[in-house]
């Protein structure tokens, strides 16, 4: 077996298969405008720690913003991302660049924000995965982080006024189908209700490839563990690289209008299944893949394997758990796109806004909601689906945490 595998190289080969960025000729082609937007402006970034908003960093430092803070609740990932900032070569970090690990939705942060000017707001801090929709307290948690928190920062910039604030939504905010996508579809709507106010902008992007806490991350961890690679055989889906994701994100934060909602123009030959990636990654190791019926036969034949052996257990299924979509997809029928402005970017013109008041009604309903002793997850996607006719939830009663 093969002891090291380039990510980046193994991305751009078998799944984007691109040698160069999808959105490379749209920032060539507005170089000069990115860089008077970006070249001696005070940027926050919330949730930088992960892998989108570490992209996000990445991307915009070759423009040299003179400060940059960046807030996550991770603070191992905080140590992680200023190490390899400053373990990359030709990156320039800010002399003014500090880092605080806590929740955006916090006093402290608050504190932050009235004591510092940013002329750059972007924030990547989101429940981002279908795994987090179980019962009534995790669904909970997802809409004070996607939509509470999204309001609070909000009020927080009105005060402010950045020259550019961004959060980012999701491909499963098209016709959502899971309590996720729900609630950045929600997310949505509170961030337009205050464009009359900022200039806002968000981006609805693919699977980011080896993202922090993906399927295909885990892919890593294991073969690492020597631990057999599931995945589902009839779930497809986009893809971007890391770099790309980060791109995608400072093109739609900094071109774009208010309401604008940007979305990577990919076609559907351009999805892959989950369980073709883990075909490929095995024999990019030099592996072949070994079928198994059963996670518990996956489980014992990993538990014997040795890096001698040619074949590698995986165990492949059909979906069965809430809230997958056989395919992703960026926007509705009735939406409204420029699909012309950009090379690789598509954009959502959006021209139906709520009021900042009818969203701090609906937040009372949720609160409400939420205060109640007996709630069930049922209550809330229903009052999800009263504010979003095209929420078609898809429940089985099974959820990500009974695989593998």
């Amino acid at each position: 077996m093969n002891q090291f595998i380039d990510i980046d190289l193994f991305i751009s080969k078998h799944i984007t298969k691109r040698e160069v960025s999808y959105f490379q000729e749209d920032i060539d082609s507005n170089f000069e405008t990115l860089s008077e937007k970006i070249s001696g402006k005070s940027v926050l970034v919330i949730g930088g720690a992960g892998t989108i908003g570490s992209s996000f960093i990445k991307a915009i430092l070759p423009f040299k913003p003179t400060s940059l803070t960046v807030v996550d609740y991770s603070e191992n990932g905080l140590t992680e991302l200023t190490r390899d900032l400053r373990s990359t070569p030709g990156l320039v970090i800010p002399v003014n660049y500090i880092t605080y690990p806590f929740d955006f939705g916090s006093d402290v942060f608050g504190r932050l924000f009235k004591q510092e000017d940013f002329d750059i707001v972007a924030c990547f801090a989101a429940h981002k995965h279908v795994r987090s929709e179980k019962d009534s307290l995790a669904i909970e948690a997802m809409v004070r982080n996607n939509v509470f928190n999204t309001k609070t920062l909000l009020d927080l910039a009105l005060k402010k006024n950045p020259e550019h604030v961004f959060s980012v939504s999701t491909d499963k905010a098209a016709n959502p189908v899971n309590v996720m996508g729900a609630s950045k579809k929600m997310m949505e709507k509170v961030l337009l209700a205050y464009t009359g106010e900022l200039k806002i902008s968000t981006a609805r992007f693919a699977n980011v490839a080896f993202s922090n806490g993906s399927l295909l991350f885990g892919f890593i961890q294991r073969i690492m563990k020597r631990q057999p690679l599931t995945a589902p055989s009839d779930v497809k889906r986009y893809f971007v690289s890391p770099e790309e994701s980060g791109q995608l994100c400072m093109l739609a934060c900094l071109l774009g209008n208010a309401k604008d909602i940007f979305f990577p123009k990919l076609g559907e030959d351009q999805m892959m299944t989950f369980s073709s990636i883990a075909e490929l990654f095995l024999s990019e190791l030099g592996l072949e893949t070994d079928y198994c019926s059963s996670e518990n036969e996956a489980k014992e034949k990993a538990a014997k394997w040795q890096p001698t052996d040619k074949k590698y257990p995986v165990y492949f299924f059909k979906t069965e758990t809430s809230g997958e979509k056989m395919y992703e997809e960026f926007f509705s029928a009735e939406d409204n796109l420029d699909l012309t402005t950009f090379k690789a970017l598509g954009v959502i013109k959006n021209t139906a806004v709520h009021s900042i008041a009818d969203v701090e009604a609906m937040l009372v309903k949720f609160e409400d909601l939420f205060s109640q002793n007996d709630l069930q997850k049922q209550g809330i996607v229903d009052l999800l689906s009263s504010y979003l006719p095209d929420f078609q939830h898809i429940e089985t009663g099974k959820t990500l945490d009974s695989k593998m």
